[in-house]
């Protein structure tokens, strides 16, 4: 809790804290609007998935070119001109009209989110070095608190009864405070490091971490695009709970990042994500028992549960003996990027071609093998 601390005491870390929380109010808005927006163009759940896939898809495409836009651009203001494209793609999709537009207004959300994304991470990666704090993990708790936030912004869906305004106070919260603070990060430059290129030798040590890695970033992206339809069409939820199990799965998966350095201190990085390989089973459970409030508060596990996984993971593909850590996290980043990308057109087909119920039974089975996988990465260890 100590960086929590030194990024509310401290304008230097909280601005760029504030990027990381500005992205997933932009995205959680965008979220909770998934079932207006299907009902609306009358698309069926598998052309959603592939919708979907389109926002994962702009955000993969960027990944190459990322690194030389922010050396070129420096990195504080590739994250300021990130989080204003990003603030005007949030209102490409809920204008489209027709599925095409929305799979391109889609797209260039997602681009528009992954460069912010990757100059956010870098602009306090380097602000620690040059500082000598640590205030990333609290950071990317500021991300989940951004989907506490959008969360409770549903709450406005019934008095608002207007998707575009609701996401235009959204928009106009994000840049009131990114303009106020940008003057803390803006000219910030990146130590240009050459990395050494990827091994395909790293494939057999990191294996069950990229593994992990993609069956828990593929869950979660799944339960903040699905939770509010899976309450909508299967638990028969009214529409003012709508964006409840985001709401939830965010604030637990805000607390879990808060908390989970001190916890994983005491018990270990291995143990600690088959803990949460548990919370989320029992959480897809109750998910599965289609009550309203029960899968409210399965989706709050389900929040908990992950909330460690991605971190921890992080944290031992970094530290694997004879292998660079650098390297080490690249591969597991996009292990867990690809289960991102692939995990919302699986479930729009498995949803349209069976049932969005049968959809959260394969998420429960992905539960069960990130356990499985923990418990031979446990014995690898020994």
């Amino acid at each position: 809790m100590k960086s929590l601390q030194l990024i509310l005491g401290n304008a230097r870390y909280f601005g760029p804290s504030w990027v990381f929380a500005s992205i997933n109010i932009l995205f959680g808005t965008w979220a909770i609007y998934i079932p207006t927006v299907k009902q609306s163009l009358e698309i069926n759940k598998s052309e959603l998935g592939l919708a979907i896939f389109f926002l994962a898809l702009g955000v993969f495409a960027v990944f190459p070119f990322a690194s030389a836009i922010i050396n070129r651009v420096g990195v504080g203001k590739s994250t300021f001109y990130g989080i204003l494209a990003s603030c005007t793609a949030a209102m490409l999709p809920l204008l489209a009209p027709n599925y095409y537009v929305l799979m391109g207004a889609l797209f260039l959300f997602g681009a528009s989110n992954g460069i912010t994304d990757i100059s956010m991470n870098t602009l306090v990666t380097e602000i620690e070095k040059k500082d000598k704090v640590k205030f990333m993990a609290a950071s990317h708790g500021f991300f989940s608190l951004g989907g506490v936030l959008a969360g409770l912004g549903s709450f406005l869906i019934g008095p608002l009864s207007n998707p575009v305004l609701h996401m235009s106070i959204a928009v106009l919260l994000v840049l009131l405070v990114n303009f106020k603070f940008r003057k803390h990060y803006f000219s910030e430059i990146a130590e240009e490091i050459e990395n050494e290129p990827f091994s395909f030798g790293l494939l057999k040590p990191l294996l069950l971490l990229g593994l992990i890695s993609f069956l828990a970033m593929g869950s979660e992206g799944a339960i903040v695009d699905w939770s509010g339809l899976y309450l909508k069409e299967i638990a028969l939820a009214p529409e003012a709970l709508w964006g409840l199990g985001f709401l939830g799965f965010q604030v637990t998966m805000t607390l879990g990042r808060f908390l989970g350095d001190g916890v994983s201190d005491k018990i270990g990085s291995v143990k600690i994500v088959a803990i949460g390989a548990i919370l989320a089973i029992v959480g897809y459970f109750l998910v599965l028992t289609t009550d309203t409030y029960f899968s409210i508060i399965g989706f709050a596990l389900n929040g908990l549960g992950f909330s460690v996984m991605v971190p921890e993971v992080f944290r031992i593909g970094g530290n694997v003996k004879g292998i660079d850590s650098s390297k080490g996290i690249a591969f597991i980043a996009g292990s867990g990027y690809a289960g991102f990308l692939c995990a919302p057109p699986i479930l729009g087909f498995l949803a349209e071609h069976y049932s969005l119920s049968r959809s959260f039974v394969v998420l429960l089975v992905c539960a069960f093998l990130i356990l499985l996988f923990t418990l031979l990465l446990k014995r690898k260890k020994a």
